[in-house]
């Protein structure tokens, strides 16, 4: 029988969550790094023992962790990080004689096919590789040759938060900064393009259709269809279907089409999900009902999925990062809010069941099923 995992990683630490293929009953196992942010932490596609998790905090630094066996043990990987005594400070040696200073990482990309392979989006937004399981590291610069100068930061400042993997080309990568847009790459990563036209951002922009600078919150594709990809903006809900050379907007009939995440169901390419919230400046369900809303049709008609979740004074936020989906038959949608709670559902979102409340506030939330 298999074994199912969700990564949670939050403000004070990391938990890894487990149970068997019915959902029911959790183990939780944690804090692992208590007391210190962790972006994200996430498994790899090629080896269910490999895990990566991005560990900062604002004094102490940048620190990339590996586990090889599943979270039970931890090594520091990647000496070209560097703290030299300046708080916040972090630098990543790109081989040559100029690091790249960041604040964090926020986005950890397994390959596919290789465990040792693996992508960092970092804060300012740059992009890194790494083929020796995080020893060391690789920029890859033609990102930010693409007008670069005319990025800018968001709210949460300007990071490179979603790099989506190609699964039938291994030189195809989708990234997402916020505020600078989309950019793709066909040559694994030397030379990218903006991918952003349809975009409109009337609130954020001086050119309301700009090519970069526009707040896109999250992309996600489903595998069999990687042409296809849906978009989570700062307002609006956006579809491609030839890869991002134009988009359409399927917000429909949501109550808000501002939110941070978006998901797509691992058997069923045109069932979607967002959790919207308020707007960007209240950052909190409509009406204080905690809603997951889901499209079986791409987009424009959306249902509200409430059974089990609180209907009333919930006023909590769903981050980037923080809903996944599990590829068991009967597809599991697990997510973490800004309270400290992970919810899932065994049913596609019909029902929902807290697996664990009172965790510091969710980052990221990641699923996989274990042989």
């Amino acid at each position: 029988m298999s074994q199912v995992r969700v990564l949670v990683g939050t403000r004070k630490g990391a938990f890894i969550l487990t149970s068997d293929e019915q959902r029911k009953d959790w183990k939780i196992d944690g804090p692992h790094f208590p007391g210190w942010e962790i972006y994200h932490i996430t498994g790899t596609p090629a080896d269910p023992n490999r895990l990566y998790a991005s560990q900062s905090s604002g004094w102490f630094g940048q620190v990339m962790q590996r586990s090889d066996d599943g979270g039970k043990t931890w090594e520091v990987v990647g000496n070209e990080f560097a703290y030299e005594g300046v708080p916040g400070t972090h630098k990543w040696y790109d081989g040559s004689q100029h690091p790249w200073e960041f604040k964090r990482v926020w986005h950890l990309e397994p390959s596919l096919t290789d465990p040792d392979a693996l992508y960092a989006g970092v804060e300012d937004a740059g992009l890194f590789h790494t083929k020796d399981g995080g020893q060391t590291w690789q920029e890859l610069p033609g990102l930010r040759s693409v007008k670069g100068d005319l990025w800018q930061p968001g709210a949460g400042g300007m990071c490179l938060h979603t790099i989506v993997l190609s699964p039938d080309n291994p030189d195809r990568i989708f990234v997402a900064i916020s505020a600078a847009g989309a950019f793709r790459t066909d040559d694994g990563g030397q030379t990218w393009q903006p991918v952003n036209k349809g975009l409109k951002s009337d609130f954020e922009l001086p050119d309301a259709t700009a090519e970069v600078g526009h707040c896109v919150h999250s992309i996600a594709m489903h595998p069999s269809r990687p042409n296809v990809l849906f978009m989570q903006k700062h307002w609006d809900v956006m579809r491609t279907d030839d890869a991002g050379e134009s988009w359409h907007e399927i917000s429909g009939n949501l109550p808000s089409d501002f939110g941070f995440p978006i998901a797509v169901h691992a058997h069923e390419p045109e069932t979607i999900y967002v959790i919207p919230i308020k707007s960007d400046s209240h950052h909190f369900p409509p009406d204080g009902r905690l809603r997951v809303y889901r499209s079986r049709t791409g987009g424009h008609e959306w249902e509200a999925l409430t059974n089990g979740l609180p209907q009333s004074n919930c006023y909590v936020n769903v981050l980037r990062n923080a809903l996944a989906v599990d590829k068991l038959e009967s597809c599991g949608i697990y997510f973490g809010t800004t309270g400290g709670q992970v919810y899932g559902s065994v049913d596609s979102g019909d029902t929902w069941t807290p697996l664990v409340s009172n965790l510091p506030s969710v980052l990221s939330v990641e699923a996989q099923i274990l042989p």
